[in-house]
């Protein structure tokens, strides 16, 4: 028994854990979803949310993202080595404007998060 648990644990066949949240810290399904949310206990990925606000002008928005994303990646290389940056455009209001950043190693997440808890960026607490 503990064998086949272990093999679906953070599955889709997984009914108690959700494998989304704990693969990238949010869920599509947000407070709906019925499985339960454990956070790991250490991650190359952090998740910074709602930190990216689009503009109201449409015109505007591919400059804007592109040097958004231009920043964001300069500031972040600082703590290590990037592996991935997402920045969630998304029609779900509690993932909207999230980052999720992907570090080579989880000592460069832990050093980054660190040292952006409680900052601002563009007015925004991230």
């Amino acid at each position: 028994m503990a064998e086949h648990l272990a093999s679906i644990f953070v599955t889709e066949r997984d009914r108690v854990n959700c494998p989304f949240y704990f693969k990238i810290d949010a869920c599509r399904h947000g407070d709906r979803c019925f499985r339960l949310h454990t956070k790991p206990s250490i991650s190359p990925t952090l998740l910074l949310p709602n930190m990216f606000q689009r503009p109201i002008d449409p015109l505007k928005m591919q400059q804007h993202f592109e040097d958004f994303y231009e920043d964001l990646f300069e500031k972040l290389n600082n703590y290590g080595e990037i592996e991935n940056l997402n920045i969630c455009d998304n029609i779900v209001d509690h993932m909207v404007g999230s980052v999720y950043v992907q570090f080579r190693e989880e000592e460069q997440a832990a050093k980054a998060l660190k040292n952006l808890t409680g900052r601002l960026y563009a007015g925004s607490w991230s």
